[in-house]
């Protein structure tokens, strides 16, 4: 009984380990991403490597079971294929914007997803917020503004794009939570890789740029394997722990990003892209905070 008993209170704390990995090798795609990018590799190609890469390896989990039609078959297939669109065009403009802006502003600029799916809970989901959410709301808006300062000579038009990202995680997000229990994950991951590669093969084509070395090769094949990994990673977390003791544990993509970014391009961090992700951070837990309750 006591090994059962210590084994059960361990799984909360390898729900956290497995969310640490997944964000951090959604770090490292976004940081492969952008060091390609720098070296003049196309957004359109970024992003269909990591989609093809991501489908090839779907393809490979789902054969296991055998290569059947009705193992591709769901009766949410417009849901699931909007689901992917949302995340594949988040990721090229992603990785567009990454050409232009450091990482942490990115990555900050990002994080207020989860404020912004609050905001759309209000509309699309029909519940209810109270003070204390709106006010997280408001809050995650002066954030994005402190970062992206539109009247400032830091504001540069890519972080438009990073806004779309921002939003486009959050419908996202509320149709993962409407297709959970559902859809299998395996069928979300599949359609997520298929209609990724479908969507950029004909514009990646087109901008085709080789890579200009061997590594450079791996990394570029290595968005999608670290991809699909991190989602199947995230996805497991949550076997092991519940969503109010793993959220907290999102933003290790920040110091992640804050160190890559400073190891590979020697960017750091000014103090008005720390402030703004240190509010835009106390708007989500506040939020995370208030659904607990």
């Amino acid at each position: 009984m006591a090994v059962t008993a210590r084994s059960n209170v361990d799984l909360p704390r390898f729900g956290i380990v497995l969310m640490l990995a997944a964000w951090l090798l959604f770090s490292l795609v976004d940081t492969g991403a952008k060091w390609l990018a720098v070296a003049g590799v196309p957004a359109f190609q970024l992003a269909f490597m990591r989609y093809a890469g991501h489908f090839a390896i779907s393809i490979g989990v789902v054969a296991g079971g055998g290569l059947t039609l009705d193992r591709f078959k769901t009766d949410h297939l417009w849901q699931v294929v909007s689901r992917a669109v949302l995340l594949v065009t988040a990721t090229l403009c992603n990785f567009y914007a990454l050409q232009f802006l450091p990482l942490t502003v990115v990555s900050a600029i990002m994080f207020s997803s989860p404020v912004i799916v609050c905001f759309l809970s209000i509309s699309v989901l029909g519940e209810k917020v109270g003070r204390w959410r709106w006010g997280a709301i408001l809050l995650g808006f002066v954030g994005v503004l402190i970062v992206v300062r539109p009247f400032g000579t830091a504001f540069h038009p890519a972080m438009l794009l990073i806004l779309y990202n921002a939003t486009a995680l959050a419908f996202y997000s509320i149709m993962t939570r409407r297709l959970s229990g559902i859809v299998a994950v395996e069928t979300m991951q599949l359609y997520l890789g298929l209609v990724g590669t479908l969507i950029l093969l004909p514009f990646a084509i087109c901008t085709w740029v080789p890579p200009a070395s061997s590594w450079a090769m791996v990394v570029l094949i290595g968005l999608g394997a670290m991809g699909w990994a991190g989602h199947q990673l995230l996805t497991n977390a949550h076997r092991f722990g519940s969503a109010n003791q793993l959220m907290p544990f999102t933003y290790s993509f920040l110091i992640y990003v804050a160190i890559w970014g400073y190891l590979l391009f020697g960017t750091v961090p000014d103090i008005w892209t720390i402030s703004g992700a240190v509010v835009i951070m106390g708007a989500g837990l506040i939020i995370w905070k208030r659904e607990q309750g």
